[in-house]
């Protein structure tokens, strides 16, 4: 916010999302192209997909896995140009001349399209509503209830979600490093669908998490904390914002358990220093980047002992502050699967190693 299991049946489920950014994976790895660090984004898509079969009562099973700023945007407009019936989108920042033709021109061909905007960003977010209104999608301002609408999410017919930790802002798209997954898990989309309806409507819901979501302000907090505190391992984390003492307090403890944690986030203006040398001090292993114009670590991400039969991975819009984990709408999932994890790793080892390391003292 800084910057201003087992899959449903469905025509565009993961595999089909594969296909449409030109990548057909069966199960298998995919070693993912990393670009340097404020560099054009390379042209091979990044995407990979988990198993489609049932998953553990642990975590749930999704995919495709979609790295930014490699892959682009284009899985997202291909699910929208395949809507056949409906399309929810809830969206903090809004600001994506494609995807707005693209959601004018399914409300057109008689799909029913609906968008939730966070009216603390109307400033941003004006444009987008005042087109998508006009070419007859039912736009709506978040409710009141909370601080802000954070959450990131589109969901297609009913049947496939994409969950995000990046917005739908394009001047963004070329610098910041996020990540998209597909979930098409059938307890899922009916509790994301059950909230959207709700908060379209500016009525209270106590959201379900389906096979493993991840609610804010339901219980973010406690799910976020239960994957630190299970480590047993390694952690890796991306997050944009520091801030929530109960989480700086868990990754202390992980590290003093002799998990190797590893965080790679933001520090633009020297904001997070004290949380991060208090974390450096404890033996938690820290690298940030500075530009809000070059490259920008936006993703938030757990990833909890990658290499382990247990291993599991965290993304959604939560950032580690306690606006986020308490007050904001906020959505995630917790979810595993070989390839997905083994692409996460290899990013973010890329991402840890060039950023700028805080020294304990």
């Amino acid at each position: 916010m800084l910057r201003p299991r087992a899959f449903a049946a469905s025509a565009w489920s993961a595999a089909a999302v594969a296909v449409a950014v030109g990548l057909v994976v069966a199960g298998c790895k995919v070693q993912f192209s990393t670009p340097e660090p404020g560099s054009s984004p390379a042209p091979a898509p990044g995407a990979t997909s988990a198993p489609a079969t049932s998953s553990p009562s642990t975590s749930a099973q999704a995919g495709p896995l979609i790295i930014e700023p490699s892959a682009g945007f284009s899985p997202v407009y291909n699910l929208i140009n395949h809507a056949r019936h409906s399309i929810d989108v809830t969206m903090y920042e809004f600001s994506d001349g494609t995807a707005e033709n693209d959601l004018a021109a399914a409300a057109a061909r008689g799909v029913h399209v609906r968008v939730v905007l966070d009216q603390r960003e109307e400033s941003l977010n004006s444009g987008a509503y005042h087109f998508l209104t006009s070419h007859g999608v039912k736009v709506v301002w978040s409710w009141s209830k909370y601080e802000y609408t954070h959450q990131k999410t589109v969901v297609v017919d009913g049947t496939d979600a994409v969950i995000m930790t990046a917005n739908l802002t394009s001047n963004y798209y070329v610098t910041s490093r996020d990540f998209l997954v597909v979930d098409s898990n059938r307890a899922d989309i009916a509790a994301i669908s059950a909230v959207f309806d709700a908060d379209f409507d500016h009525t209270s819901v106590t959201p379900s998490d389906g096979a493993d979501l991840v609610w804010s302000p339901t219980d973010s907090q406690d799910k976020l904390l239960a994957l630190i505190n299970g480590a047993t391992t390694s952690l890796r984390i991306y997050s944009e914002e520091m801030g929530d003492t109960s989480v700086e307090d868990a990754l202390i403890n992980a590290a003093k358990r002799g998990v190797d944690v590893q965080v790679c986030g933001e520090n633009e203006d020297g904001e997070y220093n004290s949380a991060y040398s208090r974390l450096a001090d404890a033996g938690v292993h820290i690298s940030y980047y500075s530009s809000s114009t070059g490259f920008y670590i936006h993703g938030k991400v757990i990833e909890a002992d990658y290499g382990t039969s247990h291993a599991k991975m965290f993304i959604g819009s939560e950032n580690f502050s306690s606006t986020s984990l308490d007050r904001n709408r906020e959505l995630g999932l917790i979810f595993s699967g070989p390839a997905v994890l083994s692409a996460m790793a290899s990013t973010f080892a890329a991402d840890f190693q060039r950023g700028q390391h805080v020294p304990s003292s």
